[in-house]
């Protein structure tokens, strides 16, 4: 079965700086009919304008991944990390006991977009952590690449969590196959351009929860690029 989340049906936070798109309740949007999805509890698209950016802030017991579409984005945060995150890479920052963090816009000149996903911690009490790690998505476009997971296999950034996060970039017309393990909960999230999804086409910005499937059928309508949770 396929559940999808439209684009246009997302929570919706605007400031002269920020435009941010809330797949699952978040902030002063609530739906309590979308407070997440098994342990995926925020997706967010953001597009922050040049030289915008959030004030510090503190977290607890979330894993907090990004993950940058366009432009660039300044971290700083209190166990002393300082970075920018490009596109390709993919930052994981485990909030734990406590963290504060800043997220700038790199640029004085351009926009940057990307998505901020939280994830639910499988303990509390973790103590705070940083990962950050490059892919090459389109070196390897049309194939999947595994950028989260429990174990940090495969060079992906680790998780507390019992979940798996697969990235793809396809080219029109190119197509996937998508074996899915028994018992397990899928979340698809297109970061940009069409495909179909089991038949059922999705756009940029469209989510959807995938139960009782076998195997993501995925077929790019243009160039595209997809993210699968693979969730308990």
């Amino acid at each position: 079965m396929i559940r999808v989340r439209r684009a246009e049906e997302r929570g919706e936070t605007r400031t002269g700086w920020l435009d941010s798109r809330h797949t699952f309740s978040f902030g002063d949007y609530y739906d309590p009919q979308q407070m997440g999805f098994s342990d995926l509890r925020v997706i967010n698209e953001d597009r922050v304008a040049p030289g915008g950016g959030f004030g510090r802030h503190s977290h607890r017991d979330m894993e907090i991944i990004t993950y940058v579409l366009e432009g660039a984005l300044a971290h700083k945060d209190s166990t002393g990390t300082s970075s920018v995150i490009r596109v390709g890479d993919v930052q994981r920052m485990s909030a734990g006991t406590g963290i504060s963090h800043s997220e700038y816009n790199a640029s004085k000149t351009e926009p940057v977009h990307f998505l901020q996903i939280w994830i639910i911690s499988d303990a509390t009490g973790l103590p705070p952590g940083y990962e950050q790690r490059a892919f090459s998505l389109d070196k390897h476009r049309g194939k999947w690449t595994l950028i989260a997971s429990k174990d940090g296999r495969e060079n992906s950034v680790t998780v507390h969590q019992d979940v798996n996060v697969w990235a793809a970039r396809f080219s029109p017309e190119e197509r996937s196959s998508f074996p899915l393990k028994p018992n397990r909960n899928i979340w698809t999230q297109v970061a940009r351009g069409g495909v179909t999804l089991n038949g059922t086409s999705l756009s940029a910005g469209d989510g959807a929860a995938v139960t009782d499937e076998s195997t993501l059928e995925i077929k790019s309508l243009d160039r595209a690029e997809i993210l699968v949770f693979d969730l308990t």
